[in-house]
């Protein structure tokens, strides 16, 4: 586990990176720990091409945040635009 004030630093820097790239959170957590879509989708059992399509939905499912959540070892709300 990390401790606090890491975990801040690490969230404000993927804030950055989804500002300046108009990346969503799900992208740039997913670069930010240096996985592929293709592993993040083995992860939870899906297709690269599926969660690819995830990454790029604006308002995604609670299902879908929860799985992917879970894959990265982050909480919801650090998924959610």
């Amino acid at each position: 586990a990390m401790a606090r004030g890491e975990s801040s630093v690490e969230g404000k820097r993927v804030v950055v990176r989804v500002d300046e790239r108009s990346m969503s959170p799900m992208a740039a957590w997913r670069e930010h720990f240096n996985l592929t879509q293709a592993e993040v989708a083995g992860r939870i059992g899906i297709t690269q091409a599926a969660y690819a399509q995830m990454e790029r939905v604006k308002q995604p499912r609670k299902a879908t945040l929860e799985k992917i959540a879970a894959a990265l070892g982050l909480k919801i709300e650090q998924l959610r635009w």
